[in-house]
């Protein structure tokens, strides 16, 4: 009878730990970023949680790589038994380079690594399945995974040029991009350097050389190799604006561009790659630039192509001395040639691009024995990388013998933050395209012209890490659940608490809200009429509804995103007050929302004073109109707080701004004015519109009173 008892109590205990089984089974989900190639997790749990990963042993003496949150405490021993994890480096394993085997069974976790780059992946592999066990209570679940990627250089531009953000969040930015698997960083330095050789290039607020050789060397540790881009040819205003350096200039007018002729230009520009290459020395490339720019080498009467290739064969033989490879964007001798239109244009069919090809093709072919060949020439496409014209363009460097290598953006001239889904799909065809092209990698650009916050940048830089390392293994909206899940934890993958898409619309509405049809808002600062000129105009008291009438088509829009903007507030709310990780981005969002909200807001306010049909509406809508000024002061004040905690917002004060080619907003003021420059200038038009106004179209003389 006791025996019976002991047996029923078994067979209870077994049947509960089935059905907590299944409960964990139900509510978890492990999911990796990037995916791994093979993988099976979570059908069963062992009997391990994160919080007993304490001891590591390696049969083979390899040393633990750098660790993160959740597989931190672990500590090497020689002690087989005591430790939960075993790992070790295996050349001969059968697994391309950067890979690794991560077996977790009941009681014991195996990494296997063909190198070190493969073991740190692995654990940090390890680190993010502790960590969604931990947020879902659960221990280790039993996993096997193979893993590897499919591209092997996997690299994100940091564009440095218009700001800083603080010295510690760069340091936070390398530890969430290893834990990506991402491998490499373009640093874009300008004059975000202290030099040395040339101080008067160096910005005030600059880094030294041993802050930026301290990130490189955290970095490293972290299997990021940082190199550098110095921007050569052309996009040298942070040079040539400076009266040093006039004398350089291909053209005396213009700060843009180093005549290529003269041998002080390749002094200057030496020096300055000698000091960004002693910041970056694990680095195995030295990006030159040279895009956009054509000289004249002072009316030499050499062409552009002969003159641009003359100067890369220069800097393409330096970079040979210093041990690096050279990178070169790839798009003037492509312009020059007239095999420009064929990248961009979706519309003509494969057999007009051949056409276009043939015509043009012996142009560049004329000018094959000048390209160097320890070059890499990047062919950057941040819109239409599937177009054949620019497979195309990609085939005749490797059918020539030339290195190439694509470059895709998570950032190009998208005011406030990154739009069209934060690029996803064409970060994913160009990561696709390169893969089956057999190339060595593919950049990530992240241009600084109008200058978001770098959080913005994260659900771009997730997609590049994904589809870079594992390959088209996730739909766009598979990608944006592993996204949410990473990002925010695993409660909030569910696309009931997307925000960010939605959030496009009102943003790209915003950028000219205030602005008039055809012009742009970063376009005002080169105006000084922009307020008359470029800003929409202002409802009279006199002629009642015309500018609702004129403006219908925009009052429609702020009044759909007004409401959307309340809707993804309320969104952002729950993951904050649920506990949702990463508080600081939804904060950052939160803000963009704010400011959105604050340019709909204003148009709708004044069209309650157009159609106001009593002295009192009319009085009630400007008492709103005028309080804009306080509100938006308090609305820059927050976004400001929340900005300022990881970036540098103002520039030093006796800052030399450039003559501004390509109109970038974050280049126009010395201050954070700019990112605001369009609501101050219109408030400064409503001010002085209203304050000179008759309160109603009776004519009384009493005017509208301005606080």
């Amino acid at each position: 009878k006791k025996s019976m008892t002991t047996l029923k109590q078994i067979m209870i205990l077994r049947l509960g730990l089935f059905v907590l089984s299944c409960q964990q089974i139900e509510k978890t989900n492990f999911l990796i970023l990037p995916t791994p190639q093979q993988s099976k997790i979570g059908e069963k749990f062992s009997s391990m949680a994160p919080k007993d990963l304490i001891m590591a042993y390696s049969p083979t003496k390899d040393a633990l790589p750098k660790l993160f949150d959740f597989t931190k405490a672990l500590q090497k021993t020689e002690n087989k038994a005591q430790a939960q994890v075993s790992f070790e480096i295996n050349k001969g394993l059968d697994i391309p380079d950067q890979g690794y085997l991560l077996n977790i069974t009941e009681q014991k976790i195996t990494i296997e690594a063909k190198d070190e780059a493969g073991l740190f992946y692995g654990f940090t592999t390890l680190d993010q399945i502790a960590e969604d066990a931990s947020l879902q209570g659960v221990n280790l679940p039993i996993a096997q995974i193979k893993d590897y990627p499919e591209l092997t250089y996997r690299s994100i531009h940091w564009d440095v040029k218009h700001h800083l953000d603080k010295e510690a969040y760069y340091y936070s930015l390398i530890d969430e991009m290893s834990r990506q698997k991402i491998n490499g960083v373009i640093l874009e330095i300008e004059d975000k350097l202290k030099y040395q050789i040339h101080p008067k290039i160096g910005s005030p607020e600059a880094f030294s050389i041993n802050q930026w050789l301290a990130i490189s060397q955290y970095a490293n540790e972290r299997h990021i190799n940082i190199s550098p881009l110095v921007q050569g040819l052309g996009h040298a205003s942070f040079i040539l604006k400076h009266p040093t350096y006039f004398e350089l200039r291909d053209d005396l007018e213009s700060d843009w561009a180093f005549n290529p002729l003269d041998p002080k230009t390749y002094e200057v520009q030496f020096d300055l790659y000698d000091e960004a290459l002693s910041i970056t020395p694990y680095g195995k490339y030295l990006h030159v630039g040279g895009d956009e720019v054509k000289t004249t080498g002072r009316n030499s009467g050499q062409s552009a192509l002969e003159l641009q290739l003359y100067w890369l064969n220069k800097v393409a033989n330096y970079a040979q001395k210093k041990n690096r490879i050279p990178i070169f964007w790839d798009d003037m001798p492509l312009k020059e040639a007239g095999l420009m239109s064929p990248i961009y244009d979706t519309s003509i069919s494969d057999a007009q691009v051949d056409s276009i090809w043939k015509a043009n093709e012996p142009k560049l072919n004329a000018f094959l024995d000048k390209f160097p060949k320890n070059c890499i020439y990047m062919r950057w496409n941040y819109h239409t990388p599937q177009t054949y014209g620019n497979q195309k363009a990609m085939e005749w460097f490797t059918k020539n013998d030339l290195q190439v290598m694509g470059a895709t953006a998570g950032q190009t001239r998208w005011p406030l933050m990154p739009l069209r889904e934060s690029n996803i799909e064409n970060i994913k065809t160009f990561a696709i395209n390169s893969i089956q092209g057999n190339l060595l990698g593919l950049l990530l650009t992240l241009w600084d012209d109008d200058s978001p916050h770098f959080e913005l940048y994260k659900r771009g830089i997730g997609a590049f890490a994904e589809y870079t390392w594992a390959g088209d293994k996730k739909t766009n909206d598979e990608y944006k659940s592993l996204f949410r899940h990473r990002t925010f934890g695993p409660k909030w993958e569910d696309e009931k608490f997307a925000f960010i898409d939605s959030i496009e619309g009102p943003v790209g509405a915003w950028v000219n809200a205030l602005v008039v049809d055809k012009s742009h808002r970063n376009s005002l600062k080169k105006n000084d009429n922009a307020k008359e000129e470029l800003l929409i105009s202002l409802p009279k008291a006199n002629q009642k509804g015309e500018w609702t009438a004129l403006y219908s088509t925009r009052i429609i829009k702020a009044k759909k995103y007004f409401e959307q903007i309340i809707t993804n507030e309320k969104k952002m709310e729950v993951l904050i007050k649920g506990g949702a990780k990463n508080e600081f981005m939804i904060k950052v969002y939160q803000q963009v929302l704010k400011l959105t909200h604050f340019s709909f807001e204003t148009l709708l306010l004044l069209e309650q004073y157009d159609m106001a049909t009593s002295e009192k509406e009319v009085q009630e809508a400007l008492a709103k109109i005028m309080m804009q000024r306080t509100n938006f002061n308090r609305l820059r004040h927050e976004l400001e707080k929340v900005y300022g905690l990881t970036r540098i917002l103002n520039k030093p004060d006796k800052y030399i701004l450039d003559q501004d080619h390509h109109l970038h907003p974050a280049n126009q003021t010395i201050n954070f004015d700019w990112q605001f420059y369009s609501e101050l200038l219109f408030l400064d038009k409503i001010e002085e519109h209203f304050k000179n106004q008759y309160t109603f179209n009776k004519g009384q003389k009493n005017k509208i009173e301005f606080p």
